[in-house]
């Protein structure tokens, strides 16, 4: 098993993430159980490249909800503004008609 770029890992879809994240997954448990079983008599260094790996996974995901929380927020922010802007300009017009 090579250890991947996460350049690599960072242009994989979300879906392919998810799946990604889901097999590596597998591989750890699968590589857990072989070493309880006695199965593993070699490779040891496959777990620390499947943690790593699973890591990197994990944080590109959170980057990503991160940044779709950012954006919503950001887009509410705007909305708000051109909420209370549109309020104002009212309020101002309307005072002027009473003048």
């Amino acid at each position: 098993m090579a250890i991947v770029k996460i350049q690599e890992l960072r242009e994989l879809s979300d879906e392919e993430l998810t799946s990604a994240i889901a097999q590596t997954k597998r591989d750890l448990f699968d590589l857990r159980f072989k070493k309880a079983t006695r199965q593993l008599e070699t490779g040891f260094h496959q777990f620390k490249h499947s943690r790593r790996k699973l890591a990197q996974l994990m944080t590109i995901e959170r980057e990503r909800q991160l940044a779709a929380i950012a954006s919503a927020d950001q887009t509410a922010a705007t909305a708000q503004t051109d909420t209370a802007t549109a309020q104002t300009d009212a309020a101002i017009a309307q005072t002027e008609e009473e003048a």
